[in-house]
């Protein structure tokens, strides 16, 4: 059932501009499938996937190029289990891990293939990420908390 809602998920996001989970969610319940919000936010860290701004400056979802289920959820591990803190400042994200884990977790973020992110610096347990401006940092932010909750 879970692989079948899958491959429904990554039709319906490339069939229409999703930008919310609730509207992932109706759109999943229309085709049969009965979901819960829990549920999708499951799905959208196990797909991968991310938000994009369209040409129209909207917000949708989209999964990343190269990524896979196993993958999303491998990364998200390391990330969980290493990451103590990210911060915004400006167009950058701090992030600070365990000792040591710093690098591990930059592998991470650089093997998910985050649009927002421009690249990468990593100390020991410091990780700077350059983005384009603040709004970008903030998603990454935000991306980067809900991963390890």
């Amino acid at each position: 059932m879970k692989s079948a809602r899958h491959e429904k998920i990554i039709e319906l996001i490339r069939k229409y501009d999703i930008d919310t989970q609730e509207e992932l969610a109706s759109r999943l319940n229309e085709s049969g499938f009965k979901v819960t919000q829990a549920t999708i936010s499951r799905d959208i860290r196990a797909l991968n996937m991310t938000k994009v701004t369209g040409k129209d400056g909207k917000s949708r979802y989209a999964i990343l190029e190269g990524s896979s289920e196993g993958t999303g959820d491998k990364y998200s591990r390391v990330m969980r289990d290493a990451i103590v803190s990210a911060d915004a400042a400006q167009n950058l994200v701090v992030i600070r891990t365990v000792p040591g884990m710093a690098m591990g977790v930059a592998a991470a973020l650089d093997a998910m293939k985050w649009p927002e992110i421009l690249g990468s610096i990593a100390g020991d347990d410091t990780i700077m990420c350059a983005l384009r401006n603040s709004d970008e940092a903030e998603t990454v932010t935000e991306r980067v908390l809900a991963l390890v909750q």
